[in-house]
């Protein structure tokens, strides 16, 4: 197969020993990025039978037919196995110009056709585009050479994203870009141009960029928008594309004559830059699938360390010392036990998506403790939420802060912070942590709140969410609505029980609450009158109203 390292036709046409001979280009000009992959000289018209494709084919046509259906039939002969363009010396068998028919067809066929008005040693030609070829493949075998040895080793260094990336643009001399399926930036390099020119716009930008994959390969080109594109992923999952920006306008070639009617076209970028995108996202997906699998372990062993806390599977002493071994120091350190949880209740626990937003949750809270510069303890405590055991330094109140702050950077309104109370031994960091879940636990029931809910901000849903497993509690509910449940049991379509709440959650205002229920007054107090009659209670009475509306909240509680 003919690879990019080869000269194109429109660099032979430059090469001065071409340029002595005056050339013009008669027709073909479609083809003058084909690559150039042998030189050939012949005076006899069934040439083509000797060729096996990207030969530039050099003739004075002393051996060509007369007739014009010979010329013609040469032509298409050299078209048909492929050779890269054919170079006619006038003087000889043509004088003034090359055919008309011979121009028409090597304009049919897309082939370039060059003549040369002055005489010309076709050994210097064939010389120096073989001497062209070969420096090229050698220059192209040392680039590909240096290419695979820096991504190795940064793939044995663990480089970043953003220095796989820069290496990129520097060995390439262009603008790399990677970005996820969202067509979102991840990393850049512009090498050298202006980071907006480059970026304003990108995601359209990015989805206008149609590259298809020659061959067999991943990577293919857009002439259209110039850019060289590559799938980046691993285990048959791509997580995002690596574009190279090649706005590859071919040499500038000088030309005698102004009317030659040559324009530059678009060329296709070599293949060590291929070479170089595909290394480049391999290192990328090799990078990132070390950080998940080291991250994946060092997680579980968080998760361990966690559950030997709360269910005493180990001695304390053992989980601080597997701790100080992964870099956490909780000895002799201030420990805040607390929970994150998803506030969006349709992601299922056990679903693929409900799983996909918890790692996503764990990823999170491991970057923010990163960020607020805090070591501690991290994993999921269950379906909905990822629990940590803060070693915090410095003062407790600011930490706490500056990590939730981070934390909530984009997503405040998605995510339900609690932490329990403070602690000075490892062996205490159990109620810590026992708190910090039944806080976020009660926490889902106040929709406001502070960013971080502790104990003292826990309200009366929240406090009888805690205390939802108590049986005295149960008994109380029963006591108080025991009656009017089951009335409302007999007489589904004609249940009390929501008349009840709208007076007690509008303050016992009847006019109010009547309004709210979408009922006349008279309706409405006549609902009362029968609430009061199967309770036995007197709802103008604030202490049983009092009892009536704990009950009421206590009911949600043992339902939520």
């Amino acid at each position: 197969m003919v690879t990019a390292v080869f000269p194109t036709v429109r660099e032979v046409i430059a090469l001065d020993s071409v340029r002595i001979g005056a050339p013009r280009l008669v027709a073909g000009e479609s083809g003058l990025d084909r690559p150039v992959r042998w030189v050939h000289s012949a005076e006899v018209p069934d040439i083509a039978t000797l060729l096996r494709g990207g030969e530039l084919v050099l003739t004075t046509g002393i051996g060509l037919p007369a007739d014009d259906a010979g010329v013609r039939a040469f032509v298409n002969d050299l078209a048909e196995v492929g050779v890269a363009g054919l170079i006619v010396e006038l003087g000889r068998r043509y004088t003034a110009s090359v055919p008309r028919v011979m121009a028409a067809a090597a304009q049919k066929a897309g082939m370039p056709l060059v003549e040369l008005r002055r005489p010309t040693p076709f050994v210097q030609i064939t010389e120096a585009v073989h001497a062209l070829i070969v420096d090229a493949q050698l220059a192209e075998l040392r680039a590909t050479e240096q290419i695979h040895q820096r991504f190795t080793e940064l793939s044995v260094e663990g480089a970043e994203p953003a220095e796989v990336v820069h290496q990129a643009a520097q060995l390439a001399g262009c603008p790399v870009v990677l970005e996820n399926l969202a067509r979102q930036v991840l990393a850049y390099d512009a090498a050298g141009d202006r980071a907006e020119m480059l970026l304003d716009g990108w995601e359209q930008h990015s989805r206008r960029v149609k590259a298809q994959p020659s061959g067999s390969g991943r990577t293919g080109y857009d002439p259209d928008t110039g850019w060289l594109v590559t799938p980046v992923g691993a285990r048959g999952q791509d997580w995002g594309r690596l574009l190279l920006r090649w706005p590859a306008s071919g040499r500038d070639v000088s030309w005698e004559e102004p009317d030659a009617g040559l324009r530059v076209l678009p060329t296709a970028p070599p293949t060590r830059l291929t070479i170089l995108l595909e290394r480049a996202a391999s290192t990328l997906a090799l990078g990132r699938l070390i950080r998940r699998d080291a991250e994946g372990l060092e997680r579980q062993l968080h998760g361990t360390l966690l559950s030997a806390l709360l269910d005493h599977s180990l001695p304390v002493s053992e989980v601080a010392l597997r701790a100080a071994a992964l870099g956490i120091q909780l000895e002799r350190r201030r420990l805040v036990g607390v929970v994150v949880r998803l506030r969006d209740e349709s992601l299922a626990a056990g679903t693929e998506a409900g799983q996909a937003a918890l790692r996503d949750l764990a990823d999170a809270v491991s970057q923010a403790l990163r960020e607020a510069k805090q070591t501690g303890l991290t994993s999921a405590v269950d379906d909905r939420a990822v629990g940590a055991l803060l070693a915090v330094r410095g003062e407790e109140e600011p930490a706490l802060e500056s990590f939730a702050a981070t934390l909530r950077r984009g997503r405040a309104d998605t995510l339900l912070i609690a932490a329990g109370s403070g602690v000075d031994s490892l062996r205490e960091a159990r109620r810590s942590l026992v708190e910090a879940r039944q806080v976020a636990q009660a926490a889902r029931h106040d929709p406001t709140g502070p960013v971080v809910h502790r104990l003292p901000n826990v309200g009366l849903p929240g406090l009888l969410h805690l205390l939802r497993d108590e049986p005295r509690l149960q008994t109380f509910v029963e006591r108080q609505l025991g009656a009017l449940l089951a009335y409302d049991a007999e007489h589904p379509r004609d249940a009390l029980l929501p008349t009840l709440r709208v007076f007690l959650e509008h303050g016992r205002n009847k006019s109010i609450a009547a309004g709210a229920a979408h009922l006349s007054r008279p309706a409405f107090y006549e609902r009362l009158a029968r609430i009061e009659r199967i309770l036995g209670v007197d709802l103008d009475s604030v202490q049983a109203c009092l009892s009536l509306h704990v009950a009421l909240l206590a009911r949600d509680a043992l339902r939520g």
